[in-house]
């Protein structure tokens, strides 16, 4: 496996935890997916469509051997699995895995764009990105992400909701 990829996760359906939870061990349980590291877990605000319950959202790093396109195929998969339905754009969902960014590539397909569009905008997804990796940086933005994010105004919406420890990156997701 030789590529990294950093996903983001959200849900804001049903119970929120345990659909973070199976998504992350749908991703570890690939055969060609190995989760490297999660973030905590963060209370959100809904953004775009806002007549909506709040979500959890995080992040995680994943090593792969598919390319960005199988990725993101399986990424669908998952969320299908788990019961997402598509009826409202930026709607209610159970699960949402996001490609953020795949190596060091800047990918614009019909489907698919790395690195993800506005993820540089999003405090639900910077802050989880950035726990991860404080010096990551967007392929076509010349500046860290921890950068950008201290450009944001404000900076409301974001809880943390459920913290990792830092030594065991599964202990949120223990069975």
């Amino acid at each position: 496996m030789s590529n990294i990829a950093y996903l983001s996760l959200g849900s804001n359906l049903g119970d929120r935890m345990h659909y973070l939870k199976n998504a992350i061990q749908a991703l570890d349980g690939h055969p060609n997916i190995k989760v490297l590291a999660a973030s905590s877990v963060y209370e959100t605000d809904p953004v775009g469509y806002t007549d909506q319950g709040k979500f959890l959202n995080m992040a995680v790093k994943i090593e792969t051997s598919l390319v960005a396109q199988e990725l993101l195929e399986t990424c669908l998969e998952i969320e299908k699995s788990l019961g997402r339905v598509r009826e409202i754009k930026w709607g209610p969902r159970t699960i949402d895995l996001d490609i953020l960014l795949y190596n060091n590539e800047n990918i614009e397909t019909d489907r698919l764009v790395i690195p993800h569009p506005r993820m540089n905008e999003r405090l639900f997804v910077l802050i989880p990105i950035l726990e991860i990796d404080p010096f990551l940086k967007i392929p076509t933005i010349d500046k860290p992400l921890i950068d950008l994010f201290e450009q944001i105004p404000n900076k409301e919406g974001v809880r943390l909701w459920k913290q990792i420890n830092g030594e065991d990156v599964y202990a949120l997701f223990g069975s």
